[in-house]
C-alpha cells in the first residue's frame, strides 16, 4: 500500500473504505512495519504547526529524544535546503505550512546543532497534506520524510566538479560563465555596475617546461590561495583554465580601487614561489572591463577584457590595462608598427641618445644611459615603452638589442675613459641563448674595456629556470662587465635577487623620488633605506628621475652619490654630447625648478567644457593629476566652476585658478588616477543613458549648470560639495 493510501486512511481522509476493527489493527501494524523498515517516517503537527508526532526511528536518526522533538514548530526544526543542485527552486517551508500548501518531496535540513562529537547534518525528503475537520477548520499537517543525505551530499559533490575547478578549488568557466551572466542580467535593469578582470600569468610556460608539470600544478594551485587572499570576499575568483584566470566584482566601477588592486595582484604574484625546494617566479598581466560602459551583456565585457589583456601584455608584462575602444584597432596597428620597426633596424634609422648619471659631490658625469629612440617617418617619435614590447613579442628584440650593444660601446670609445656607459637588456634578451656572445662581440669590436660596460637588468629576468640564470650571471661577470639592477624597489622580492646575483649598482626608481617631497608619504624613508642597504652590501646606487630642487635636496640629504635626472639633463645625441665633452670632462650644473609638480602630460585633446547653460568645445593642452591646461575659451574669471567631459563618461569638475586669454588652467576637484597605460582617467565613468537625460530635456532645451554638477559628482560619491 502506497505511503499517500496510508496516510489518508491513517488521517480518516479515505471515505470510501468500510473501517473495521480488524482493518484498523491491519493498518497499524502496516504503519509499524513501514517505519521499523527504515524506508521512511512519519510525522504530524497540530493547527498551530506545533510538532505533535514523529516516529522514533526518525528522532534516533537525528539524535534527539523524541520529547525534546514535540511541541517545537516544524520550521524551526527543518528549512528549506536552497543549496539542492540540479532541483526547481522551492518555496521555502514556512511559506508552504503557512499557505496550507500540499508538499511533495521538499528537500529540508535539520537545523538544531547537533551534540558535540555525535551524528552529522542531515538532509531529509519531506512531503505531507493539511488535515481538515467535518466543519472545515484546519488541524495540522500530517505527513512522510526520509532520509535522503547520502544523495543529496552525493549531488553536491557532484555539483562542485561541475562547477569548480578540481586542481585549485577556484570556479571554474562554466561557473563563472553564469554567474556573470545573471549578475549583468540583474544589474541591467537597475544600471548597476560590474567590473571584470582576466588575468594571464607570465612565463608560466617556462615553469611547467623547467620544474615540470608537477611543479606547475604546485605553482597554480599557490596562485589560487594567493589571489584568494588578497581579493577575499569583494569578489569571486575563478580558473578558466591552463594559466588563465577571471574576478567578477560586482557594484565596482571605481577605476582608482581597480587600478590599486591590480597593482596590488601584480606585486604579490610575482614574489617567488617553493616548489620542492625550488623557487620560481613569475608574473601577471592584468584587463579590466566594466559593465555598462565597456559592455552589458557577458560576450561583450569579456571579449573587450580580453583585449585590454592583451594590451597589457603588449605594454611589456607585469601591468593592468582598463579597456578601451581603440584597442579593437590595436592588431592592426601593431603589426604597421612591427613592420616599420624592422624597416627602421634594417635602414638604420633607430638611435641612441644618452642620458648623464652624474657624481652629486663634484657635478662631474660618470656615466650615460643609453635611451632607444625611432622617429618614424610618418607618425614622428614614437615612444619606447610602445614598440620596444613589440620587439619583445617577435624575434626583433634580440637585432635591435645586440645593435644597441654594438652601438653604445662604440660610442663610448669617443668618451674620456672615466666614464661608463649603461645599456638597458631586455628579459625577452637576457634569456636567449645568444646573449653572452652578443656582448662579447660588442666588446671585440669596439675595444672597449669591460669594466665600462654596464648592462642595466630589472626584475623580470628572475622569470625563468634560476639555474641557467645564475650561469647567464657568471658567464657575464667573467667577461668583466658590470651589472644594474634597474627599478629596485617596485617589487617585494628585490632583496632575495641581490642575495642571488652578482650587482654592481642599485637604481632607485623614479616612483620614489615623485613622492619623496610629500610629508605624507614614505619615498623619502624608503630612498635612504635602500641607499644604507646598498652601502652596506658594497654597491653603488644611482637615484633616478630627479628633477626639481627640492627632490635633489632630498635624496642629496639621504646620501645619495649619484643621481639621474632632468634636473641635470635630458638624454642627447652622441653629436651633441661630444661638443660638451670638448674641455676633456663634462661638469654639470643642476638646473630646474625650484619644487617639483605632478607631472603635466602634453596632449592635443578636443574636450567638452559646461558652465551654467551652455557647452563649449575647447583644446586640452596639457593634464596632471590634479589639473590641466586649456585652449579655446576668453573671459573665463579666475574661481568659474567648470565641469570638463573628458569623452567616454569622463566628466571632471574644476576651478579656474589663472586665465590669459584664452587660455585657462584649471584644478580639479577630485584627482585623477592611472590608467595603466601611463595615461589618467576619472575614477568613475557617467553612463550615456544618463549624461543624455541631463544633456537635453523632452523640448531640446539645455539643462542648467546644477544638474551637470549633479551628475559629475557621480565621478566621485565621496565630494558632493561643490563650490558654485
Amino acid at each position: 500500500m502506497a505511503v499517500s493510501r496510508l496516510l489518508r486512511r491513517f488521517s480518516g481522509r479515505d471515505s470510501a473504505a468500510v473501517i473495521t476493527p480488524a482493518d484498523t489493527n491491519r493498518r497499524l501494524e502496516i504503519l509499524d512495519d513501514f517505519e521499523h523498515a527504515g524506508i521512511g517516517w512519519l510525522w504530524a503537527t497540530d493547527a498551530q504547526g506545533r510538532l505533535i508526532y514523529i516516529s522514533e526511528n526518525a528522532a534516533e536518526k537525528l539524535n534527539r529524544p523524541v520529547q525534546e522533538l514535540l511541541a517545537h514548530p516544524i520550521t524551526h526544526l527543518f528549512e528549506t535546503d536552497a543549496s539542492t543542485p540540479g532541483e526547481r527552486s522551492e518555496r521555502p517551508l514556512n511559506f508552504q505550512l503557512t499557505a496550507r500548501n500540499r508538499i511533495v518531496d521538499q528537500t529540508v535540513r535539520f537545523t538544531l546543532s547537533q551534540p558535540q562529537g555525535r551524528g552529522r547534518q542531515t538532509w531529509w525528503s519531506l512531503s505531507g497534506h493539511p488535515k481538515f475537520d467535518k466543519a472545515g477548520a484546519f488541524q495540522g499537517y500530517r505527513g512522510s520524510a526520509k532520509d535522503i543525505t547520502t544523495e543529496h551530499e552525493r549531488k553536491l559533490v557532484d555539483s562542485r566538479l561541475a562547477e569548480f575547478d578540481s586542481l585549485t578549488g577556484l570556479a571554474n568557466r562554466h561557473r563563472m560563465d553564469k554567474k556573470l551572466e545573471s549578475t549583468l542580467a540583474a544589474y541591467k535593469s537597475t544600471k548597476r555596475s560590474c567590473a571584470l578582470m582576466m588575468l594571464d600569468l607570465d612565463r608560466f610556460k617556462v615553469v611547467n617546461d623547467t620544474l615540470g608539470h608537477t611543479a606547475g600544478d604546485t605553482l597554480l594551485r599557490q596562485v589560487a590561495r594567493r589571489l584568494e587572499r588578497a581579493v577575499g570576499s569583494v569578489g569571486e575568483i575563478g580558473r578558466l583554465g591552463g594559466d588563465e584566470f577571471q574576478i567578477i566584482l560586482p557594484d565596482c566601477d571605481d577605476r582608482g580601487k581597480l587600478g590599486e588592486l591590480s597593482n596590488k595582484l601584480i606585486q604579490i604574484l610575482s614574489q617567488p614561489y617553493i616548489i620542492d625546494d625550488k623557487r620560481a617566479t613569475i608574473g601577471i598581466s592584468i584587463g579590466i572591463a566594466i559593465s555598462p560602459f565597456d559592455g552589458v551583456d557577458k560576450l561583450e565585457l569579456i571579449e573587450n577584457a580580453d583585449l585590454a589583456l592583451y594590451a597589457a601584455k603588449n605594454g611589456g608584462r607585469g601591468q593592468f590595462r582598463f579597456y578601451a575602444a581603440h584597442f579593437k584597432d590595436e592588431a592592426a596597428e601593431r603589426s604597421l608598427l612591427e613592420e616599420g620597426l624592422r624597416d627602421a633596424l634594417a635602414n638604420e634609422a633607430l638611435a641612441l641618445h644618452y642620458q648623464p648619471v652624474v657624481r652629486t659631490d663634484d657635478n662631474v658625469v660618470v656615466a650615460f644611459e643609453a635611451l632607444m629612440r625611432w622617429d618614424h617617418p610618418e607618425r614622428g617619435p614614437i615612444s619606447p615603452s610602445v614598440f620596444v614590447p613589440i620587439a619583445e613579442e617577435s624575434d626583433l628584440i634580440n637585432h635591435i638589442g645586440a645593435w644597441a650593444l654594438n652601438r653604445a660601446c662604440m660610442d663610448a670609445m669617443a668618451w674620456p675613459k672615466s666614464v661608463r656607459v649603461a645599456v638597458n637588456v631586455s628579459a625577452a634578451q637576457f634569456a636567449h641563448s645568444e646573449l653572452i656572445d652578443t656582448v662579447a662581440h660588442a666588446l671585440r669590436t669596439s675595444g672597449l674595456d669591460p669594466d665600462r660596460l654596464e648592462l642595466e637588468l630589472t626584475e623580470s629576468v628572475f622569470m625563468g629556470d634560476f639555474e641557467t640564470i645564475d650561469d647567464i650571471f657568471r658567464a657575464l661577470k667573467d667577461l668583466g662587465v658590470r651589472l644594474a639592477l634597474d627599478d629596485f624597489g617596485t617589487g617585494y622580492s628585490s632583496l632575495s635577487y641581490l642575495r642571488s646575483a652578482p650587482f654592481d649598482k642599485i637604481k632607485v626608481d623614479r616612483t620614489f623620488v615623485e613622492g619623496c617631497t610629500q610629508k605624507d608619504q614614505n619615498s623619502a624613508k624608503i630612498i635612504a633605506a635602500i641607499i644604507s642597504l646598498s652601502d652596506a652590501l658594497g654597491m653603488e646606487t644611482t637615484v633616478e628621475g630627479v628633477e626639481a630642487f627640492d627632490q635633489l635636496e632630498v635624496v642629496r640629504g639621504m646620501n645619495a652619490r649619484l643621481i639621474q635626472g632632468w634636473i641635470y639633463a635630458k638624454a642627447m645625441d652622441q653629436e651633441t654630447l661630444l661638443a660638451q665633452m670638448a674641455n676633456g670632462e663634462l661638469r654639470i650644473i643642476p638646473d630646474g625648478p625650484l619644487r617639483h609638480r605632478s607631472e603635466r602630460r602634453s596632449v592635443f585633446r578636443r574636450i567638452g567644457v559646461i558652465h551654467d547653460d551652455h557647452r563649449y568645445e575647447a583644446l586640452m593642452r596639457n593634464l596632471s593629476k590634479t589639473g590641466a591646461l586649456i585652449d579655446g575659451l576668453l573671459n573665463v574669471p579666475k574661481g568659474t566652476i567648470l565641469v570638463l567631459d573628458l569623452c567616454e563618461g569622463q566628466l571632471v569638475v574644476c576651478t579656474v585658478t589663472h586665465a590669459q586669454d584664452a587660455m585657462i588652467a584649471v584644478e580639479f576637484e577630485t584627482p585623477l588616477v592611472s590608467d595603466g597605460a601611463g595615461g589618467l582617467c576619472t575614477r568613475h565613468r557617467i553612463s550615456s543613458y544618463l549624461l543624455s537625460s541631463v544633456t537635453q530635456t523632452n523640448d531640446d532645451t539645455p539643462k542648467s549648470k546644477p544638474q551637470f554638477m549633479q551628475v559629475a559628482a557621480i565621478s566621485n560619491p565621496a565630494t558632493m560639495n561643490f563650490r558654485d
